[in-house]
């Protein structure tokens, strides 16, 4: 893979304090992390879509996007290799109210699991949640 800047759409979806993630693992880096779900940005498809898009293809989930509360780059290294990203963050909620009731929710097209972590337990330092600046971000916007 050739080094590139890769656009991302991430949904900030909140039930009360709690924020939907998924949790992955650097093993290079011997670290876990939370991360809002999405993904990339197709040519051609605005952040709001590829958002929708990616809660479909994740989840089976339909998304009512919102407002973008903002961009964070990200300069990072993920299992040894340089990565770059540059993400758009949208307030979003499921349009299926049955969601919020899941603790834990599959993700489709990946091993991973989303559930939902307090903030707090970010704020502590008990989870680590990236990108880097959304903590501050989301302290911002209570």
């Amino acid at each position: 893979m050739g080094f590139s800047i890769r656009p991302i759409a991430l949904g900030l979806v909140r039930r009360g304090d709690a924020l939907l993630v998924f949790e992955g693992r650097d093993d290079v880096k011997g670290e876990s992390f939370c991360r809002p779900l999405g993904g990339g940005i197709e040519f051609g498809e605005t952040g709001e879509e590829a958002l929708a898009r990616e809660f479909r293809e994740e989840l089976g989930a339909e998304l009512l996007v919102r407002e973008r509360v903002g961009v964070l780059e990200n300069i990072f290294t993920w299992w040894g290799g340089p990565r770059h990203d540059i993400a758009f963050l949208y307030d979003a909620a499921f349009t299926d109210p049955a969601f919020y009731e899941r603790e834990e929710m599959k993700i489709l097209d990946d091993p991973a699991t989303a559930r939902w972590v307090d903030v707090a337990d970010f704020r502590d330092g008990r989870k680590i949640l990236y990108p880097a600046g959304l903590l501050e971000l989301l302290s911002a916007d209570q």
